[in-house]
């Protein structure tokens, strides 16, 4: 069954590149939510003013990856302690957070980031943001499929790479045939 699921862990254009290499992941859009401008462009969110987050959408089949490994892969691909930060991108637009759908997702995420939580998993406490999913507003075409498109270019070089490259070491027996 098809399903979505919204997601913001710093830069999309890392978390595009982690989860569509997913088993059961149909498509990963970058765009934004979490703000309250409408249509935001991407400049306008870089700014730190809209209220949105960097996110991606993702379409899965949930008879393929269930919403808990979702939620896996999510806690394991960035730091959730890091408030408005992942990396060098330093803003209110790469905040942790988790945008659910409906109230199943809402108690899933709780119930992991609590998990975390008793077994101390770090040091700092998680601050990611867990709210309903009221808008996401795509980031545009630019945007889309970046870290295939541009793997060359510095920040996907010494940035995504890294991310992409630990994900397919912690994640090997979950990746798509073709990643």
């Amino acid at each position: 069954m098809k399903e979505q699921a919204t997601f913001g862990l710093g830069c999309f254009w890392c978390s595009e590149a982690v989860f569509q290499r997913l088993r059961g992941v149909i498509s990963a859009e970058s765009g934004y939510s979490g703000g309250s401008v409408e249509n935001p462009s991407y400049e306008a969110v870089c700014t730190g003013s809209t209220g949105h987050a960097e996110v991606i959408r993702i379409e899965y089949d949930s008879d393929q990856v269930s919403y808990d490994e979702l939620l896996e892969v999510f806690w394991k691909m960035h730091d959730p302690t890091t408030l408005n930060k992942q990396g060098n991108d330093v803003g209110t637009q790469y905040r942790s957070a988790i945008f659910y759908h409906d109230d199943k997702q809402k108690t899933l995420a709780e119930t992991y980031r609590q998990k975390l939580v008793d077994e101390k998993i770090w040091s700092d406490p998680i601050v990611t943001e867990i709210s309903p999913l009221e808008n996401f507003y795509p980031a545009g075409n630019y945007h889309e499929d970046y870290f295939n498109q541009n793997g060359t270019q510095p920040y996907c070089s010494f940035v995504v790479a890294p991310k992409v490259k630990k994900f397919k070491e912690v994640f090997a027996s979950k990746l798509k045939d073709h990643s």
